[in-house]
């Protein structure tokens, strides 16, 4: 068994909103709201696109009409699954539960070393192996 991180990307819907900034931040305050309290482990940011003329990466918000349509990444650990596809499905189980009817992709997934992080009753973080 393996340890993953599994980064995933939303499209997520913005209205009645007046710049590309208030766009992100809006998009990540919804999908925090939406993830938290339980799933508060997953880390939420704006995802970047290349730009196909000059490559250059750029946030991903497509903004029409006072209506933006934002790229949220969303990685999460997940431990103990088969092989990477496995800790893929997990995520996009584990995500997809909370943010229902939302688009999502699998964008890396990534292995890494360690076990859980857990904390003693001093809140001093250990190290499971």
């Amino acid at each position: 068994m393996s340890n993953y991180i599994v980064t995933l990307e939303a499209a997520w819907l913005v209205k009645s909103v007046e710049s590309v900034e208030d766009a992100m931040n809006i998009a990540i305050s919804e999908v925090g709201k939406m993830l938290n309290p339980d799933l508060n482990f997953v880390e939420i940011e704006v995802g970047t696109t290349s730009c196909p003329a000059c490559g250059e990466a750029f946030d991903s918000v497509f903004m029409a009409a006072g209506t933006a349509l934002v790229g949220v990444l969303l990685e999460m650990k997940v431990y103990d699954a088969e092989n990477e596809e496995h800790g893929a499905r997990i995520a996009k189980s584990t995500i997809g539960k909370a943010l229902r009817n939302t688009p999502l992709n699998v964008v890396d997934v990534d292995e890494f070393e360690g076990g859980r992080e857990k904390k003693n009753s001093k809140g001093k973080v250990l190290t499971e192996e």
